[in-house]
């Protein structure tokens, strides 16, 4: 029965294409590493360490405040950080943060220009989703695998086996804010002279903003699991505990990391939705007083 199928032998040449790689710009991607951790990982956690953590806590709720101007809102998610403190997660919690604010830079300042470049080309668009499902599909285990291979263990695979993991939603939803821009209006800004640039700075991202602070919300998310999985390579954080927890058995340690984390994504996700829902709702109330 197995004689009907032809032997597909891809295993060995995607090993070999990896040593080739790394064997050809090892260098490169030591100097990579280097560079990030020294101009934007560890400036980040640094910063984050030094300051008090009431600081931290208000700067948290004054973020949040500006998202939506709900002062109750604000509250709650200052009484959820200042919790994390209290589980003597602290520490745990600067060092994941730091991974997740560093990855999630990198992803926007990459899949915000790539979904706009998307939605400027049909063509382009056939050619990435593909790709965007295949990424979005992929085990996240599997993503550990090639930045090992080029870039060793710690932090700083980490951060680039969360970026790939979070960036397909980002550029989906970039894409997809911007396609659905009605068309009467770049017709209008067209007619008053605007240039391409001037159109897309001041007309279309302001009006696809909510779809693509949805993205930075998916992003984030998707950070926020895979920083908990990238524990398994040795990046510090609340992920560490819970495979700590896995390994020793202990039920205990385990719960409460994941409490944490919890915590930390219901932090992250309603200050990326305040920002989103604020923007939109201030759009509505424009258009209906027009």
């Amino acid at each position: 029965m197995n004689g009907i199928f032809y032997p597909l032998h891809l295993g060995d040449p995607i090993n070999q294409f990896f040593t080739g790689v790394v064997s050809r710009y090892g260098d490169v991607f030591h100097h990579v590493s280097v560079v990030l951790l020294m101009y934007a990982l560890n400036p980040v956690e640094a910063m984050l360490k030094a300051a008090p953590p009431l600081v931290v806590i208000a700067l948290i709720g004054a973020i949040a405040w500006l998202g939506g101007r709900r002062i109750g809102r604000a509250l709650v998610l200052m009484a959820l950080t200042y919790v994390i403190g209290c589980l003597g997660l602290w520490d745990k919690l600067i060092s994941t943060c730091a991974i997740m604010l560093t990855a999630l830079v990198l992803t926007t300042v990459i899949g915000v220009p790539v979904g706009i470049t998307v939605s400027r080309s049909a063509w382009l668009a056939r050619v990435c989703n593909p790709v965007l499902d295949m990424m979005q599909t992929l085990p996240s285990f599997v993503y550990l695998i090639p930045v090992v291979m080029l870039f060793g263990l710690g932090r700083v695979p980490a951060i680039f086996a969360t970026m790939i993991y979070a960036l397909p939603p980002l550029v989906r939803l970039t894409d997809l804010g911007l396609r659905q821009v009605p068309a009467d209006v770049v017709e209008a800004s067209k007619s008053f002279g605007a240039t391409s640039w001037q159109q897309l700075i001041a007309v279309e991202l302001p009006l696809a903003l909510p779809s693509i602070m949805a993205g930075v919300n998916q992003a984030v998310m998707m950070s926020l699991a895979m920083v908990v999985i990238a524990s398994m390579i040795g990046a510090r954080g609340l992920g560490e505990d819970v495979l700590s927890g896995i390994n020793n058995l202990d039920m205990g340690q385990g719960v409460v990391a994941g409490v944490a984390i919890v915590i930390l994504a219901i932090v992250f996700d309603r200050i990326t939705q305040s920002f989103g829902v604020s923007r939109r709702l201030r759009r509505q109330a424009r258009s209906a007083s027009v």
